[in-house]
């Protein structure tokens, strides 16, 4: 099966002009212009098959955005491929843009003085759509995503996790085949974030299109993404699955016990926490089901659970080890 999207040393460099404060620092650059080199994204490879649903994690400023405008066709490339749907995306071909899509968390496609129906029926107009597929395929998202008594309503009066809704069904009327998805549950409260979740993963199952998502909320990268695809100053750190990226950059594990009676706890591992009948301990991940196995026979067992450590340590870790890497260099 061929990669539906292939990236092979893709670069986007941009000239920042400098100069230093003052009157004659203004006067001197008119002649003689400093420029340095920003490298967004610096040389990056991956493929992506069709039907993956893949996280692509950084920090503020890592070259996310920036790759995923290059992707969908907004961006010209400094050098290195891209190709997606076999298309060049920077040619911004019809028959290309008719299969992909880019929702942005915090950009709106929508007329804020219109109803949403009247957004849809300009997406039906722009994308061709046929009359009987534009409405089963609106009305099925609007059931999945529960918009029945929102989308007669301008959508300058419905709440943020509403006209996120609405971007989505405008986004995917046309049922694209690539969803590239920059935070597209930032600044959404937990019960919106999870129906977001929610209608990506059915979109996906129902459609099998192919979706590349940005976020800060590790929440949505477990509950969609088997793949990660990690980077950092433009430059690729990571890309493999979930769970070896645990695995990669986790040395621990932490066991909850709760007990009827008393132990020196400190024997089994690192004590993180003890109060009356519950204590939690840190051990090396490699010894987890020994020291397990040894509270289980040795002490007074009533509940016992073993945790890999949160998301969010691990790639926080992974950023802290990258850092240190650039500093010693």
């Amino acid at each position: 099966m061929s990669a539906i999207i292939s990236v092979d040393k893709l670069s986007k460099h941009y000239k920042v002009p400098v100069r230093e404060a003052g009157l004659k620092a203004s006067f001197k650059s008119l002649f003689k212009r400093q420029v340095n080199i920003v490298k967004a994204v610096d040389e990056i490879s991956f493929s992506i098959e069709p039907g993956e649903v893949v996280g692509f994690l950084g920090p503020n400023g890592a070259g996310k955005t920036t790759t995923l405008k290059m992707l969908s066709g907004l961006l010209y490339p400094t050098s290195g491929a891209v190709s997606v749907l076999d298309y060049e995306p920077s040619k911004r071909k019809a028959v290309f843009l008719q299969q992909i899509t880019l929702v942005m968390g915090n950009r709106s496609q929508l007329s804020w003085d219109l109803p949403a129906l009247d957004s849809f029926e300009l997406q039906r107009a722009i994308y061709q759509i046929p009359a009987d597929q534009f409405k089963k395929t609106r009305d099925e998202f609007i059931e999945l995503l529960e918009l029945q008594d929102k989308i007669k309503k301008p959508v300058r009066n419905l709440s943020l996790g509403e006209r996120m809704k609405v971007e989505f069904v405008a986004a995917l009327l046309h049922r694209p085949k690539v969803l590239f998805l920059d935070e597209p549950t930032i600044g959404l409260d937990v019960t919106m974030q999870r129906r977001i979740r929610f209608f990506i993963s059915e979109y996906n199952h129902r459609f099998g299109a192919t979706v590349l998502l940005t976020s800060h909320y590790m929440a949505d990268v477990e509950a969609l993404c088997k793949r990660v695809i990690v980077i950092h100053n433009g430059k690729l750190l990571f890309d493999g699955q979930l769970s070896a990226l645990v695995d990669q950059f986790s040395a621990f594990k932490t066991i909850h016990v709760t007990t009827s009676g008393f132990a020196s706890w400190s024997q089994y591992g690192q004590v993180l926490d003890q109060d009356a009948g519950h204590v939690s301990l840190r051990v090396p991940r490699e010894k987890t089901a020994e020291i397990t196995s040894r509270i289980l026979n040795e002490q007074a067992v009533e509940d016992l659970t073993v945790d890999a450590p949160p998301i969010e340590d691990v790639i926080d870790k992974v950023f802290s080890q990258k850092k240190a890497e650039d500093k010693a260099a």
